[in-house]
């Protein structure tokens, strides 16, 4: 009898802990926590956790705790796809978030359109992720990878005295979605779908034609393996370039090509990567190298956006304290990124008064400038596939071991003087 009772008493504990399981809102987000991409993964993770564990204090959503389940795809394009699969057809996720860089994102794009799912993009830039007509496709950055150099050469046309700028670059960048994607841009190249040979834009005559500068180098390494890092410096300083672009697929290889261009000594009056806003470049290369390298972002901390979280009022600032508090050092862009995309799913879903995808797509696909979604990375709505609408960089530049952001000059409070030229590293 109580062997009975005990069997009768653990069942319905277990009933009850799976009923209640159950009633949990579950979200699914690969992520590349080992493999190459690892430190970016790894930081949106903590964006992505820190957003779920400040909802769940507040009472989660639509009444309902919410779970994360968070998997690891080893940087890797396969188990990405595979892992969102499991997360639909196994896990019977509500909602998803989406993983880090063009790379992953592209194929993943399609499992979660033949799901219906709404796709919140942290980390994807390339135009052609954008391209393939899915739905539900929304970007939480700026712009498509390929108008980056929009706001680069902003900077040279608004911040450099006239006759000062740079003549002459070397463009060197990893053969990567992202990289690519900048490079043609920058370059005035046409983008081409290669799965389809349509082409998707032409970005002639290039932002850096635009504002007088030749590109006199112009050279990509290898996605996977590359470590020839003195060799590509010192043809970089070989080709006498004033200023040097560097194109990388992850803050890795933005410290080794910094590294090694400090190695040969080169000496170029302007450095501008597509990578290394985060702590651990300045660490990398340290102070003296990173002084004066430019970088964009979608993000800054000092930067005053106001979001929203849990209906009420959650500006930049809290999203920095809470930060520091849960994990005891500043975040950067790695994990502001994927906290926004946290905010947004949450007033779609909100909004929508459901967890159905459809409704929650349908939300988000109906915000305008004056009725956005509300984040750390300010205002968004997007346009007919998925790019946000009246978004600009923040364009940041290492200054005595700190980031400090410096252009546009107009928007914002606190705009730090642009230190140029470098003169070297």
């Amino acid at each position: 009898m109580k062997l009975a009772k005990f069997l009768a008493t653990a069942a319905a504990a277990a009933l009850l802990a799976n009923t209640a399981h159950a009633e949990n809102l579950r979200i699914g987000a690969s992520l590349p926590i080992t493999g190459g991409l690892s430190v970016s993964g790894e930081k949106h993770k903590r964006g992505y956790e820190l957003c779920i564990k400040l909802i769940n204090e507040a009472g989660g959503i639509l009444g309902r705790q919410v779970d994360l389940i968070v998997s690891d795809n080893r940087s890797d394009t396969a188990t990405a796809i595979n892992q969102y699969e499991r997360f639909i057809n196994v896990d019977k996720v509500d909602a998803v978030y989406g993983t880090f860089s063009s790379r992953l994102t592209f194929p993943v794009a399609s499992i979660l359109s033949k799901y219906n799912m709404v796709h919140a993009i942290p980390s994807g830039g390339a135009l052609r992720i954008y391209e393939q007509g899915y739905k539900n496709l929304f970007y939480f950055q700026v712009n498509a990878a390929e108008y980056t150099g929009k706001d680069v050469v902003g900077v040279i046309k608004q911040l450099i005295a006239e006759g000062q700028a740079p003549k002459t670059v070397a463009i060197v960048s990893a053969d990567d979605f992202f990289a690519n994607a900048i490079a043609a841009g920058l370059a005035g190249e046409k983008v081409i779908d290669p799965a389809t040979d349509k082409q998707i834009a032409d970005l002639a005559p290039g932002y850096l034609a635009d504002v007088g500068i030749k590109i006199v180098m112009q050279e990509k390494w290898p996605e996977e393996g590359f470590n020839d890092w003195l060799n590509m410096a010192n043809s970089i300083k070989r080709s006498g370039a004033e200023m040097i672009i560097g194109l990388t697929a992850s803050a890795e290889e933005a410290v080794q090509i910094t590294r090694a261009l400090k190695t040969v000594g080169a000496t170029p009056k302007l450095v501008y990567l597509s990578q290394g806003a985060q702590n651990e470049f300045v660490e990398g290369v340290g102070k003296e190298a990173a002084d004066g390298v430019l970088i964009h972002t979608t993000w800054h901390k000092d930067v005053p956006f106001e979001g929203s979280l849990a209906g009420k009022p959650f500006n930049n600032a809290d999203f920095v304290k809470a930060f520091e508090a849960e994990f005891g050092v500043e975040p950067d862009e790695d994990s502001a990124i994927p906290f926004a995309v946290c905010q947004g799913i949450e007033q779609a879903i909100i909004g929508a008064g459901s967890t159905d995808n459809a409704k929650m797509g349908k939300w988000l696909t109906a915000r305008t400038k004056e009725d956005p979604v509300r984040t750390v990375l300010g205002r968004f709505s997007w346009d007919d596939v998925g790019l946000p609408e009246e978004k600009s960089h923040v364009m940041t530049q290492w200054q005595g071991g700190e980031l400090k952001f410096v252009y546009p000059t107009d928007e914002f409070a606190g705009v730090s003087p642009f230190s140029y030229p470098k003169n070297g590293f």
